[in-house]
C-alpha cells in the first residue's frame, strides 16, 4: 500500500483531517482532556469538549491551540498524532505526507512548531500551507489565474483576510478576532445587561441559533440559562436577535475593518477583479447571520458565503496535496 496523503485544517476551534480519494474525513473540537494531577491525557475531540465546564478539579478540558498557534506543544503533538490515527486507522505501511495549514500572519517560529509537531505525530513528509489560499482552493476559485480573488476566512481563533492572484496572496492580514470572540462578546454582554453568568458552550448556542450581525427583517428569541451573579442561583432570561447583534458589533466590525484595510492596499487591477468576482466568505464564523450583508453594506463589493464554508480550508488544504502529489 503507498503512503496516503494528508490535509489537516488545524483549526483553533476544531480539526479537520482530509484524505486523498476520500474527502474529509474527521472533524471534532480541538479540545483535550487532561488529567492534572497525573498529566495524562484522557480524551481528546468531542468527548473532551462535552467537558468543557463540567469537569472536577482534576480534570481540564484544554484547547491547545489559541488563536491559530500551538499554546501547548506537547498536547498538540499528540492530539495531532491522535487524530492521523483515528482518520487513517493503523494499518498503513508507510507514514503519510501531510500539508497543515497555519493563519497567514504566523512567525516563523509558530510555523516551525506546526511542522515540528506533525513530524513528531509521525508525518514523512510535511508542507505548510497559509488558511486563504487553503480556502480559496476549498471554495472552487482557481487560484492559478492572474486575476484578484479576495477571501476572508473567519475560524475560531482568527479571521484571515487575502487578496489571491497566481496562486500567492498578494495582500493578507490576519487578525485575532473570529469566532471564540464572538461567544466571549455574548458572556460579557450577558453577564453586564442580565447579569447573568453564562458558559462559553451556552454562548455558542446563542450565536448559532439567534446570533445575527445585521438586522433581521423578524425579531428572534430564545431561553438562556445561566446563574444569576446578584442572587447566585440559577436563572432564566429571554435573549433576542437584537441583544446578539448589539454583543457582536464590536468585533465584527474590526473584521469589516480588516477587509477594508486590506482593499486600501491592493493593487487597482487586481481591486477591479474583485469588485467584479466579489468577496468569498468562508471558515465556521462565516455562519454568523447578517456577515455577509454587513460585509457587503461597509465595501459595496458583492459578498457571497462558500457552498460549505466549515469544511472549505480542510478541503483546499486536501487538494494542496494532490497538486503537489501530481507533481512528483
Amino acid at each position: 500500500m503507498v503512503g496516503t496523503d494528508i490535509g489537516i485544517d488545524l483549526g483553533t476551534a476544531s480539526i479537520l483531517v482530509y484524505i486523498k480519494g476520500k474527502g474529509v474525513v474527521l472533524k471534532e473540537p480541538s479540545v483535550v482532556a487532561v488529567d492534572k494531577s497525573s498529566d495524562k491525557i484522557i480524551e481528546f475531540g468531542e468527548d473532551a469538549r462535552l467537558m468543557i465546564g463540567r469537569t472536577p478539579g482534576n480534570i481540564m478540558a484544554v484547547r491547545p491551540l489559541r488563536q491559530g498557534v500551538i499554546s501547548d506543544y506537547r498536547i498538540t503533538e499528540q492530539m495531532i498524532k491522535y487524530f492521523i490515527q483515528k482518520a487513517v486507522g493503523k494499518r498503513t505501511w508507510r507514514k503519510p505526507r501531510v500539508s497543515v495549514c497555519v493563519p497567514s500572519g504566523v512567525t516563523e517560529v509558530e510555523r516551525k512548531a506546526v511542522e515540528d509537531a506533525t513530524y513528531n505525530a509521525g508525518a514523512r513528509e510535511v508542507k505548510i500551507i497559509e488558511e486563504p489560499i487553503a480556502a480559496a482552493i476549498g471554495a472552487g476559485i482557481d487560484i492559478a489565474k492572474p486575476c484578484g480573488n479576495m477571501i476572508v476566512d473567519i475560524g475560531g481563533g482568527t479571521a484571515d483576510i487575502a487578496v489571491i492572484s497566481l496562486g500567492n496572496s498578494v495582500v493578507s492580514t490576519s487578525i485575532k478576532i473570529a469566532g471564540d470572540d464572538f461567544n466571549d462578546a455574548i458572556v460579557r454582554y450577558m453577564r453586564k445587561k442580565h447579569n447573568l453568568l453564562i458558559g462559553e458552550r451556552t454562548a455558542e448556542n446563542v450565536k448559532i441559533k439567534i446570533g445575527t450581525c445585521f438586522p433581521l427583517a423578524e425579531s428572534e428569541t430564545m431561553e438562556v440559562r445561566g446563574r444569576n451573579l446578584v442572587t447566585g442561583l440559577p436563572r432564566t432570561v429571554t435573549v433576542s436577535s437584537e441583544e446578539t447583534e448589539e454583543a457582536l458589533r464590536e468585533a465584527t466590525l474590526q473584521i469589516v475593518e480588516a477587509v477594508h484595510a486590506v482593499l486600501e492596499k491592493t493593487p487597482p487591477e487586481l481591486a477591479a477583479d474583485v469588485a467584479d468576482r466579489g468577496i468569498v466568505l468562508t471558515g465556521g464564523g462565516a455562519l454568523l447571520r447578517g456577515l455577509e450583508e454587513l460585509i457587503e453594506d461597509r465595501t459595496g463589493i458583492n459578498t457571497i458565503t462558500a457552498d460549505d464554508p466549515m469544511t472549505c480550508v480542510a478541503i483546499g488544504t486536501g487538494q494542496y496535496v494532490e497538486l503537489l502529489a501530481d507533481r512528483d
